[in-house]
């Protein structure tokens, strides 16, 4: 019985499909890396498998892809994600950092608690016990794009200066009212002041 699997590289099937490995149900590592493998990733129960690397491959659903392994993986203890847009760190993006990296590492180990490794890091207790408390809170949301701000005519630009002074030929002043008026009764400058100094 095969206990460990590499499909390292095959680029040459534009058909990625991973139903074979159902016939490899004592499978104890996989690796799988650079694969240009995606969101649509759809492993069949590996019931022993422990080590699964998914390096440089182009996942970009962390959360799908969690809950996809802790279904079908469930002896998962080494798991690696680098080079994927869902594994956020500077080699992928230079508008990532190491805040995003523990808060990516938190959330994972709040979706798959059993990991030893992630990301060829030893998983710390501290890590663990974060991921108790917070790790529900670290998913990444990205805003999607509204229809309103699409649907906006590109010549109505918002400007804080009034209709008046908007033309930049135009040299009048805005004249405009006031609703409050100041008495200076109750200003905090005039408790310093004397009466003998006006």
């Amino acid at each position: 019985m095969e206990k460990y699997l590499s499909l390292s590289g095959n680029h040459s099937s534009n058909k990625r499909s991973l139903e074979g490995l159902s016939a490899f149900g004592s499978l104890e590592e996989l690796i799988l890396d650079n694969n240009l493998l995606g969101n649509d990733l759809a492993l069949p129960g590996l019931p022993r498998l422990h080590t699964l690397t998914l390096n440089k491959n182009q996942i970009t659903d962390l959360e799908c892809l969690l809950d996809h392994l802790a279904e079908v993986t469930p002896a998962l203890e080494y798991l690696s994600l680098l080079g994927n847009v869902a594994c956020p760190n500077e080699l992928v993006s230079l508008e990532k950092d190491e805040e995003d990296y523990k808060r990516y590492r938190c959330f994972v180990l709040h979706k798959l608690p059993n990991l030893k490794f992630l990301d060829a890091r030893k998983v710390t207790r501290q890590e663990r016990e974060e991921a108790l408390v917070r790790g529900a809170f670290m998913k990444v949301i990205k805003p999607k794009a509204s229809s309103d701000s699409i649907a906006a005519s590109p010549e109505c630009h918002y400007t804080p200066l009034p209709s008046a002074s908007r033309e930049l030929t135009s040299h009048r002043g805005v004249l405009g009212k006031c609703r409050y008026v100041y008495y200076g009764k109750n200003s905090e400058g005039n408790r310093f002041i004397r009466d003998d100094q006006l």
